[in-house]
């Protein structure tokens, strides 16, 4: 019975330590990933808020130390102080916004189904390789931008524009203050009647014109908006729509 005894309570106490060890090697993994992390994305000049992580992170460790060693086999109290400790919901920062952010998202929505239906003209009119791939990444940048900002407004209980809001508009009528860079319903039959280079031409001057209106109203919502995801949405189209017209107004010469 002595010997039986000292074997189990030997097999107890090694698994525990074990566990304990393995538990306390993956927090220090985690720990040490998230330092290096921040040491490449942090800028310049935040070292303090990087060692305040890391001696928070060293205080979790010791914590857990705590709770290892008073669990039972089963290690219901390490499980219980993980599940306390997890990472706040954003779901409420996400919620915030004003009325700038509801105006951009409804406005950039049907400024953007402008841009993709001007680029899908863009397969069967023209024969420039580079004008094709352009269009093409306009479409596949903006569609999904569409569905996006779709989303926020049916979270915000705000209405989305509909699928045909374009129809039947004369965007050229429309307070350029509120909509700019939108294309007359005469450019666009213009553009779906042009081949070959007149296409190219006409493509290129035409989107260059919607993305300064798209750069506009991007720059209104980072000036106003509330809502940070609208807010880095907006960034994102000013920093690649620059882009893309330094690279329209390269090719058309």
């Amino acid at each position: 019975m002595t010997t039986d005894t000292r074997t189990t309570t030997h097999t107890r106490t090694t698994t525990h330590t074990r566990t304990t060890t393995h538990a306390v090697m993956t927090t220090h993994a985690a720990v040490t990933a998230r330092t290096r992390l921040t040491a490449r994305t942090r800028p310049a000049g935040r070292t303090r808020s990087t060692a305040t992580l890391t001696g928070a992170a060293a205080v979790g460790v010791a914590l857990l130390l705590a709770l290892a060693g008073c669990a039972d086999d089963s290690g219901e109290a390490g499980s219980g102080a993980q599940d306390a400790s997890g990472p706040a919901s954003t779901s409420e920062l996400s919620a915030e916004h004003n009325d700038a952010d509801v105006q951009f998202a409804q406005m950039m929505i049907v400024h953007h189904r402008g841009a993709v239906e001007m680029a899908e003209l863009a397969a069967d009119r023209t024969e420039t390789p580079e004008v094709l791939d352009l269009a093409e990444r306009i479409a596949a940048a903006q569609g999904p931008e569409i569905d996006t900002m779709s989303s926020w407004l049916e979270a915000w209980d705000e209405e989305v524009p509909a699928d045909d809001a374009m129809a039947g508009m004369d965007h050229g009528d429309m307070d350029h203050g509120s909509m700019p860079g939108m294309m007359t319903d005469e450019q666009m039959a213009q553009l779906e009647d042009a081949e070959g280079a007149a296409f190219d031409e006409a493509f290129l001057t035409m989107m260059i014109e919607h993305h300064q209106g798209a750069i506009t109203m991007a720059q209104d919502e980072i000036d106003g908006g509330e809502n940070p995801d609208a807010v880095a949405l907006a960034e994102t189209i000013l920093e690649d729509q620059t882009a893309e017209i330094s690279e329209m107004t390269a090719l058309l010469g």
